[in-house]
C-alpha cells in the first residue's frame, strides 16, 4: 500500500487548543477503601499565578479515593522557612500527613512552586520539591506535586498527570479530544461530520491511531500531535478497522476485510509496508490488544458460536479461549503489569466492566451501571476507564482496580465514548 500523507487536506480537520476549564464534570464516591488523612494548606503567594495550586491539588488526592483531604481552607499558610508546625493541632484533627508550600517568581515570567510533606504522626518531613513553570502551567505543576505525594505514600506511580482522549458528540458532528486526566485542558484533535472511532495512544503518548470516515469509507489514520500530521495507515477494500499499538511503537494490530471476512493482521505504525495476516479463522475476529511483552494479542471472536475472548501468539498459531460463563464478553485490554485483562460482559441485558485475575483465571464484576463499554487502564494499572450511558447521555466514569472508589465523568455538553487512557511521558 502506498503511504499517504494527510497536510490538513481532509475538509473536516480542525486542531485546537480549548479554555482551561473542564468539559467533564468529576464526581466522586468511595465505598469501604482505605484512606489516608491529609491536609493541604493554601500554598503561600499563590496568588502570584492568579489561580490556586492548592485547589489542584487537594482535588487530584481526594479524587484518587485512597486521601480523605481534610478541611484546610482557612489555616494560616506556613512560611517556607519555617520550622513551625502544630503538630498537636493536626494530631488532634487526626492527620496522618501535611502538605504545605509556596509560589516564588524567580525570572522571565516563570515561578517555582515549592512543597513539603509531612508525616504528621513522625513530625518529620518525608518530601521537599520544587518545580518551574510559567502561570498557564499552574495545572501541570499541581499534578506533579500530587503525583510525587501520591506514590511517596502508596508507593505506586501518581497518575494525575497523564492524559485521556475520548470521542466527544454534538448532533452529526464528532470529536476526538485529548483531556488531562481531571478534564480539563481540553485539545479537539479531530472534529468531522462523520464517524470517528477507536481512538489509541501509542506507547510514547506522542501519537494516536484511530478510524475515520471522513472519506466515506472506513480508514486507520495515525497522527503525530505535536504537528497535526496525519498518515494513513490502512485504507483497503471493505473494513479498516480496531488499531492496537505494539509495545515498541513499530507496528499495529489491525482489523482489515480485504481477503473476506474480516481478521486480525500486522502492519507497520509508519503505513510504509504490507499487512500481515495474523488470523485464519471463519469468523470475525476483531479488537485486538497487545500484551506488555508484545508476545500474544488479546481479541474478541465469533468462532465459538458467540462472542469471546481469545489470545493468540503474536507470530500467529492456535487461540486460547479465556471467557466463559457468558454468552457476550468483548472489548479486552490488558493492565500495565499484564497481570489482569479488563473486558465487557452482557449479563441479562446488561453490560458490565468485568475484571480477570489472569493467573487463576477468575473474574469480578467491576461496575454498577448497565451500558458499559470501552473500558482501559490507567498506566499505573490501578484505575479503570469506561464509557457508559446515564439519563440516555454517554459519560465516562473511573472505578479504582479493587473497586471501592468510583469517579463519573459528564460531559457539559454533548456525549462522550470510547475512553483510552494515555501512558505515562
Amino acid at each position: 500500500m502506498k503511504n499517504k500523507i494527510i497536510r490538513f487536506l481532509l475538509l473536516f480537520l480542525t486542531f485546537a487548543v480549548t479554555q482551561v476549564h473542564a468539559e467533564l464534570a468529576l464526581d466522586i464516591t468511595t465505598e469501604g477503601a482505605q484512606q489516608y488523612p491529609i491536609a493541604v494548606l493554601n500554598f503561600v503567594d499563590e496568588s502570584a499565578f492568579g489561580k490556586s495550586v492548592t485547589d489542584v491539588v487537594r482535588a487530584d488526592l481526594k479524587r484518587s479515593g485512597i486521601f480523605s483531604v481534610l478541611d484546610a481552607t482557612e489555616v494560616k499558610p506556613i512560611p517556607p522557612d519555617s520550622p513551625n508546625i502544630a503538630w498537636a493541632d493536626w494530631k488532634s484533627r487526626n492527620a496522618q500527613y501535611l502538605v504545605d508550600g509556596s509560589v516564588t517568581s524567580v525570572s522571565n515570567g516563570q515561578f517555582q512552586v515549592s512543597f513539603r510533606l509531612w508525616d504528621v504522626n513522625g513530625q518529620v518531613s518525608r518530601k521537599a520539591l520544587s518545580f518551574t513553570g510559567t502561570p498557564s502551567q499552574y495545572r501541570a505543576l499541581a499534578h506533579h506535586i500530587a503525583d510525587v505525594i501520591y506514590e511517596d505514600v502508596t508507593g505506586i506511580r501518581g497518575i494525575f498527570s497523564t492524559k485521556i482522549a475520548y470521542i466527544e458528540q454534538q448532533g452529526q458532528t464528532r470529536a476526538l479530544k485529548i483531556a488531562d486526566s481531571d478534564g480539563y485542558n481540553e485539545v479537539t484533535i479531530l472534529s468531522a461530520k462523520a464517524p470517528i472511532i477507536s481512538p489509541r495512544w501509542s506507547p510514547d503518548a506522542k501519537k494516536i491511531a484511530y478510524v475515520t470516515f471522513e472519506l466515506g469509507r472506513p480508514m486507520v489514520v495515525v497522527q503525530t500531535l505535536a504537528t497535526g500530521k496525519r498518515v494513513i495507515v490502512a485504507k483497503y477494500r471493505g473494513n479498516n478497522s480496531a488499531p492496537a499499538w505494539s509495545p515498541d511503537g513499530r507496528y499495529l494490530a489491525v482489523v482489515l476485510s480485504k481477503e473476506g471476512i474480516a481478521q486480525m493482521y500486522l502492519i507497520p505504525s509508519d503505513g510504509r509496508g504490507y499487512p500481515k495476516r495474523l488470523t485464519y479463522s471463519e469468523s470475525i475476529d476483531t479488537e485486538p490488544t497487545f500484551s506488555p511483552d508484545g508476545q500474544s494479542i488479546y481479541f474478541t471472536s465469533d468462532r465459538g458460536g458467540n462472542a469471546q475472548i481469545y489470545r493468540i501468539s503474536v507470530n500467529g498459531g492456535e487461540a486460547t479461549r479465556l471467557t466463559y460463563g457468558s454468552t457476550y464478553c468483548v472489548s479486552p485490554r490488558l493492565s500495565p503489569d499484564g497481570r489482569k485483562l479488563v473486558y465487557i460482559e452482557r449479563d441479562q441485558g446488561s453490560f458490565h466492566v468485568m475484571q480477570m485475575d489472569l493467573a487463576s483465571n477468575t473474574s469480578q464484576i467491576m461496575t454498577d451501571t448497565d451500558l458499559d463499554e470501552s473500558p482501559t487502564f490507567a498506566p499505573n494499572g490501578q484505575y479503570i476507564l469506561y464509557a457508559t450511558r446515564i439519563h440516555e447521555r454517554g459519560e465516562l466514569a473511573i472505578v479504582s482496580s479493587d473497586g471501592r472508589s468510583r469517579q463519573s465523568l459528564a460531559a457539559t455538553k454533548g456525549d462522550v465514548y470510547e475512553p483510552v487512557w494515555g501512558p505515562f511521558e
